[in-house]
């Protein structure tokens, strides 16, 4: 059985070793055809606080962690500028 894997954007890093990711996907509505975005948040675990708000990351689907959370931080692709 493949891993999931998504890449998503970090839109919260106030939690210790979690992060909240954005993932946006287009698809096509079931009736009427016409391309709609789609977004999903999910909580990410993230084992050395590596990331921040704006980075672009690789997660991949996990066995759970916790009530929520159910995905683990496998690689930054692009750094956010942080100031």
């Amino acid at each position: 059985m493949a891993v999931k894997e998504r890449v998503g954007i970090v839109v919260s890093d106030k939690m210790d070793k979690t992060v909240v990711v954005e993932v946006s996907n287009r698809v096509p509505h079931p009736k009427y055809g016409k391309i709609v975005g789609q977004t999903r948040r999910y909580k990410v675990h993230d084992e050395e606080n590596s990331c921040h708000v704006g980075d672009r990351i690789r997660i991949q689907e996990s066995r759970p962690l916790s009530r929520t959370k159910r995905w683990m931080l496998k690689d930054i692709l692009v750094a956010a500028n942080q100031p």
